[in-house]
């Protein structure tokens, strides 16, 4: 009986689905079955869906209320949050939503110390040789001028003659013992100075991004407290700052 049917295949004609017929051509393809199946699916995928949230709403306590009600609302048909977090950097989200004030000044009291030591041990002198000033000299007369040396009037050697700062004079140069560097040690010591002025830069950096933390947590705080009258804005808040309002004077008993 199988040997009959695989030979009665054999023989059948080939069934081809209709096409699109040409007056109907600006419809796009012909929809086929499989096509219908998809399409009938999700239709009832979507009335299942209304039937229970309908269901729901018919079951719903009238008396409910939660304070997401009035935190946002519907404008338009598209659902809106009253409180955005768009004047916050990703960083500040996070320290306000997990830590609290006394954690960010603590943090910043940190910040705030390992800066003091570090100016301590750098004093910025390379940025006074860089700066463009004059130095004065005053002589009697034109013959002075022309056979002025500035090697003997400061007294120093002439390859400090670019510095401003740090220029001992040549007598001093003699008593000092220096010890013998070389190339490589020279590297390898304005590599240490680069990375110490590098991490003084980031920390003041993050002591001041911490210090907007904590004013915009105090300004929070205050915000709470209930008063008579309401601050004046005088500043909208930034990623970089916090804002700033003003309170009329209430005297204290």
């Amino acid at each position: 009986m199988s040997s009959w049917k695989k030979a009665a295949k054999a023989t059948q004609k080939t069934h081809r689905e209709r096409h699109q017929p040409e007056s109907r051509q600006h419809l796009g393809i012909l929809e086929k079955k499989k096509d219908y199946i998809l399409r009938a699916r999700n239709y009832q995928h979507k009335q299942q869906t209304l039937k229970v949230l309908h269901k729901r709403a018919l079951n719903k306590n009238p008396d409910e209320f939660y304070y997401h009600m009035i935190n946002s609302k519907i404008h338009g048909g598209i659902h809106i949050e009253n409180k955005k977090l768009q004047n916050y950097t990703p960083e500040q989200i996070h320290l306000m939503q997990t830590q609290d004030i006394r954690y960010v000044a603590h943090k910043r009291n940190i910040e705030a110390k390992k800066i003091d030591k570090l100016q301590s041990q750098l004093h910025m002198i390379d940025a006074a040789n860089e700066t463009k000033n004059k130095h004065t000299f005053f002589v009697d007369n034109s013959k002075e001028v022309k056979n002025f040396d500035l090697v003997k009037k400061l007294d120093t050697h002439p390859a400090l003659l670019s510095r401003r700062t740090n220029r001992p004079k040549l007598s001093k140069l003699k008593d000092m013992k220096l010890p013998e560097l070389d190339k490589y040690s020279l590297q390898r010591i304005e590599s240490i100075k680069f990375k110490a002025y590098k991490e003084l830069q980031k920390r003041v950096d993050r002591e001041r991004k911490l210090m907007v933390v904590q004013q915009k947590f105090e300004i929070q705080r205050a915000l709470k407290d209930k008063r008579s009258t309401k601050p004046k804005l005088i500043s909208k808040e930034t990623k970089d700052a916090a804002p700033v309002y003003k309170w009329e004077y209430e005297r204290k008993r």
